[in-house]
């Protein structure tokens, strides 16, 4: 370390508040709502090794703190000042960008003629082109669906801007205007930057500044150490699903292995299935990226509340992504819905670090971003980015109807939803009875149902997950309830939706999304009588579910004084006389997929799909799977097979996996 810690902790400091004033500079001159309200991006200040020195702490969205600007930048060179790079190419720009509709500008900022280090500002935008409004879309099978890619190629000149490429951009997207306005907000708070950075450097110096940027670094880095190396050493392994890719009904599996040696942290993917057809892929390059460390940096910050936000909290992870596969697919794999893979990848690693620290990490969060678009004929909004609950942890109960698990997206106003897309919003709230049960309980899903009011609308809803494999719940707690897609609830014309692309609605139909609970933690049988009284007072759980899944028994209070419930102490203490809980309570559907697919089955299935050429990957699977599914019911695994239609699954997925092998 170069500098004095008096000094380190100054200037971090004012290049912290630097990030969160150029924050607040373009969430205050943006156009779109996805921007100004869902706080859908972020600002930070970068290193000459392209890594983030300084990272805002309150803020916009968090979970990128591990990106690099690098590569993008090394692309765009010969830089001057004035310089502003643009790309939303995931992977060109090194994994920078994560899909095409996150824009990413950088600016270099110079100090008597030498770069002294780089601005950053991404926003999501409303729309840059491709197949479907909104451009995102879980059956695109290829990124060239998903819209207009941007190499990293410069938005400015030398304080220019290049209006060429203004005008491309504006001509392959059905939002150019609010997309303009965002570039502005982004360019603005860029200036902010440049202009704060040369008052730290006027005040301390600039050999001060450069040394800052590897001492903040490196003592984050060791800081996180630190925190890590509270946790056991060991291996531990940790199997999670996605529904299906969204073209078909197989499961997707997410594998890690995490490795923990003396605050050193590996995390290998092998075991996770090959890249689909769908847009579900994590263009990660093979780097621990931001969307597959998610998880550890949570724990860390978990740990250690202090840290500094920077690029020094990955340097203690590697990774193992094979390439090929769903974390670390090849080019021109479709990955505009990562961020549904990245929440799985988020429960598996949580899921394998809990067995390292099962006191500390929570289970299953509801495990879902679903940002809810409606498509008007001129307009493209999100209505709400929809999450569900933070899955219970010793001693606390989930969060309801917030998960900052991958992101920390504020919700919309119900106002100015309302002001800017033809709907009515009927009712947005917490859904009851479905968090996990537990002695902790699970964080609630929440509930949104919006009448349309407009003809013509269409509804996109990418992200949708946990319609089946319900999040898990730990040490003998319960899982979520699984999320549901509703089109005119309870009446004639009610219609229930798994994964959609684009679904057209008409003037006066009602939409409801139920999102997952999260999963609970601890035997239910042990949770506090009085605190089942409190959930079911403030209507998160009902009275029916106190007594079938608490063993909790009310009874109505009715007299002079007072009106309400009152636990019945000799029926409850009655009712719990039952065995207690242990383990991860995954939830019926999951316990019969691996009743016929089990994990060590599947181990050898994925093994001898990635002895297959990458293109022969996908439809071997396909078909592998789907022989073994047509011996099992239509709708498995909601529905668990009988004992025959076990025998006859399981020798169909021996003998296809035996040709499998004998194919490579």
């Amino acid at each position: 370390m170069r500098l004095d810690p008096v000094t380190l902790e100054i200037v971090g400091n004012r290049l912290s508040a630097l990030t969160e004033e150029m924050c607040l500079t373009l969430q205050r001159t943006s156009r779109s709502l996805y921007v100004k309200e869902t706080a859908d991006f972020c600002c930070a200040f970068a290193g000459l090794d392209g890594g983030f020195v300084a990272y805002p702490r309150g803020i916009g969205v968090s979970g990128f703190v591990g990106l690099n600007l690098l590569e993008a930048v090394r692309r765009a060179e010969p830089l001057e000042p004035g310089d502003v790079i643009i790309t939303n190419d995931p992977y060109r720009s090194g994994g920078l960008a994560t899909h095409l509709t996150d824009i990413q500008v950088i600016e270099p900022y110079f100090h008597e003629g030498a770069v002294v280090g780089y601005g950053w500002a991404f926003i999501h935008c409303s729309d840059i082109g491709g197949r479907v409004p909104s451009s995102l879309s879980p059956i695109n099978d290829e990124i060239y669906q998903e819209g207009l890619q941007i190499p990293p190629v410069k938005l400015v000149r030398a304080g220019e801007p290049s209006r060429d490429v203004e005008a491309l951009i504006a001509a392959n997207s059905r939002t150019p205007e609010a997309n303009l306005g965002d570039f502005r907000a982004m360019l603005a708070a860029l200036r902010t930057g440049r202009e704060r950075l040369a008052g730290v450097i006027a005040q301390h110096g600039v050999d001060t500044v450069l040394a800052a940027q590897d001492d903040l670094v490196a003592y984050t880095a060791g800081k996180a150490r630190a925190a890590l190396s509270r946790l056991d050493d060991g291996t531990y392994r940790f199997v999670d699903y996605l529904d299906d890719d969204a073209v078909s009904s197989i499961p997707v599996r997410l594998s890690v292995t995490a490795t923990l040696d003396a605050g050193n942290l590996h995390l290998d993917f092998t075991g996770t299935d090959p890249q689909v057809a769908a847009a579900f892929n994590i263009a990660t390059l093979g780097k621990p990226h931001a969307w597959i460390t998610t998880r550890v940096l949570a724990l860390i910050c978990t740990l250690d509340p202090g840290i500094a936000l920077n690029s020094g909290l990955i340097q203690p992870i590697s990774v193992t992504t094979p390439e090929g596969s769903l974390v670390n697919p090849v080019r021109p794999a479709a990955v505009g819905v990562r961020h549904a893979s990245a929440s799985r990848v988020n429960d598996a690693v949580g899921g394998a670090l809990g067995l390292a620290a099962p006191e500390i990490l929570p289970a299953a969060s509801s495990g879902l971003v679903v940002p809810v678009v409606v498509a008007e004929l001129q307009n493209v909004q999100v209505l709400e980015p929809m999450v569900g609950g933070t899955g219970a942890r010793d001693g606390a109960d989930g969060v309801d109807g917030r998960d900052s698990g991958i992101s920390n997206l504020s919700n919309n106003p119900v106002e100015t939803v309302e002001t800017e897309i033809g709907v009515e919003i009927l009712r947005y709230g917490l859904r009851t009875d479905s968090g996990g049960a537990g002695r902790w309980r699970g964080g609630c899903g929440l509930e949104l149902t919006f009448r349309v009011l407009e003809d013509g609308s269409k509804l996109l809803a990418r992200g949708l997950e946990r319609l089946c494999f319900r999040p898990w719940g730990v040490r003998g707690g319960g899982p979520g309830e699984p999320t549901e897609l509703i089109v005119n609830p309870g009446t004639p014309r009610e219609r229930r939706h798994l994964k959609i692309d684009v679904l057209p609605l008409e003037r006066g139909d009602v939409v409801t999304l139920l999102t997952s609970g999260a999963g609970g933690y601890g035997d239910p049988y042990t949770r506090d009588p009085a605190a089942v009284l409190r959930d079911v007072e403030r209507g998160v759980v009902s009275r029916e579910a106190a007594a079938r899944e608490y063993g909790v028994w009310l009874n109505d209070l009715a007299n002079d004084l007072a009106d309400g419930l009152a636990v019945d102490e000799a029926a409850t203490a009655a009712a719990r006389l039952i065995d207690r809980r242990e383990g991860f309570g995954f939830g019926p559907e999951r316990q019969a997929w691996e009743s016929v697919f089990d994990i060590g089955t599947v181990d050898r299935l994925v093994a001898g799909l990635f002895r297959l050429p990458p293109p022969a990957r996908g439809p071997r699977r396909t078909a592998l799977y789907n022989a073994v599914l047509r011996e099992l019911p239509g709708d498995f695994p909601r529905t668990a097979p009988t004992p025959d239609q076990l025998d006859t699954a399981r020798r169909t997925l021996t003998k296809e996996i035996v040709a499998l092998e004998g194919a490579v």
